[in-house]
């Protein structure tokens, strides 16, 4: 059975961790090997007993951006996923400031000797922070190219906005990626958990 991949990108603080863990918790209690392969500075940001509970395995990339500095590492960590561990699923978290479509075209690379499934690109847009986000030019401009790779944007922290602020920032989002599916997270209630593990059970994207 081919190796599913998916990516879960987005800016710093954006939920990406807290949501894998959430997605993880689902998927695996339906059956599936999930692997997580995480590109952040520092250890590991992913509890220990969540792991054992769940039964992840869990590759930490360091060394810089698995978009252009360490793209080879990640290359090499895919394969070995492949050949040794085989999970049914893995879920490659980039640090907060990755271009996901590079990450995309390394996944492409490792679909060429192995087989790989290439899942959804989900990006997720912090609607607490949408003002911010979207105001400062640096920022936006990481964002919005964030945002482009997408084949799903997922608004993250519903439940701390009311409902114009995230309308705000679904019109927003779509200005910026009129072809995406977007989706609403809360991780705290819990709500579009399931829909959006379903979504990634479901879609095996062109590679």
């Amino acid at each position: 059975m081919p190796m599913k991949i998916v990516q879960i990108a987005g800016y710093l603080g954006s939920g990406k961790t807290t949501l894998i863990i959430a997605l993880s918790r689902v998927i695996s209690g339906q059956g599936a090997k999930v692997a997580v392969l995480v590109n952040d500075v520092g250890a590991v940001p992913v509890d220990g007993a969540v792991m054992q509970e769940y039964g992840l395995t869990v590759k930490d990339i360091g060394g810089g951006c698995i978009c252009c500095q360490v793209s080879g590492s990640l290359l090499r960590t895919l394969e070995g996923l492949a050949s040794e561990i085989r999970p049914d699923l893995v879920i490659i978290e980039p640090t907060g400031i990755a271009v996901p479509g590079s990450i995309s075209e390394t996944v492409r690379l490792a679909a060429r000797k192995h087989p790989v499934e290439i899942g959804h690109t989900i990006v997720l847009f912090d609607t607490s922070r949408a003002a911010k986000l979207l105001t400062y030019d640096s920022l936006k401009h990481l964002v919005a190219t964030q945002v482009k790779d997408a084949t799903i944007i997922a608004l993250s922290k519903c439940d701390l906005v009311a409902e114009p602020q995230i309308e705000g920032a679904s019109r927003a989002m779509r200005e910026i990626n009129a072809a995406a599916e977007i989706m609403r997270l809360s991780v705290v209630s819990g709500d579009g958990i399931s829909g959006l593990a379903d979504r990634i059970g479901s879609a095996v994207l062109s590679a």
